[in-house]
């Protein structure tokens, strides 16, 4: 293990400068899940939800998390998207939905926050629109599953 850069050496948070890394491609692959009542999954399926289209508002969640994610989490940086698709499998058989979020960029610094947020987004808006019926949805397993590019290079978790 290597030091914590996001601490300068006082022990205070900085943001990590990048200026003098290279630029690369870099994607990320996050994932996760919101288990809910059968009821619940159905009406999502069915798209009865009175709020609207529950996956496609989460969607666009999704991506807009993404996109604001160094709004939401103090030491990451700013980072020019370059891509984001969002995939939402109904798991009938666990009562589900698992959540994907892949991002691309091209740049000094990784997006695998990125793609967290925007799991964690997604599934969150998923409850929102879903909570009138079922207060117990639980959101779990939120992590990152892939990554590629950049000087510590490829990962591949579970």
């Amino acid at each position: 293990m290597g030091e914590l850069s996001h601490i300068d050496k006082n022990g205070r948070p900085r943001m990590v400068d990048v200026g003098e890394k290279a630029d690369t491609k870099r994607i990320a692959v996050a994932k996760g899940s919101i288990f809910m009542k059968p009821e619940t999954l159905r009406r999502i399926k069915e798209g009865t939800m009175d709020k609207g289209d529950v996956l496609s508002v989460a969607q666009t969640a999704g991506i807009m998390a993404a996109k604001n994610t160094s709004s939401a989490i103090p030491m990451c940086h700013n980072i020019m998207i370059t891509g984001i698709e969002m995939d939402f499998i109904m798991d009938e058989e666990n009562s589900a939905v698992h959540i994907e979020a892949c991002a691309s960029t091209v740049g000094k610094t990784g997006i695998e926050m990125e793609s967290l947020h925007a799991v964690a987004v997604a599934a969150l808006t998923i409850y929102d629109m879903c909570k009138a019926i079922d207060r117990g949805m639980r959101i779990t397993d939120i992590r990152l599953v892939k990554k590629s590019g950049g000087k510590s290079g490829d990962y591949l978790g579970g």
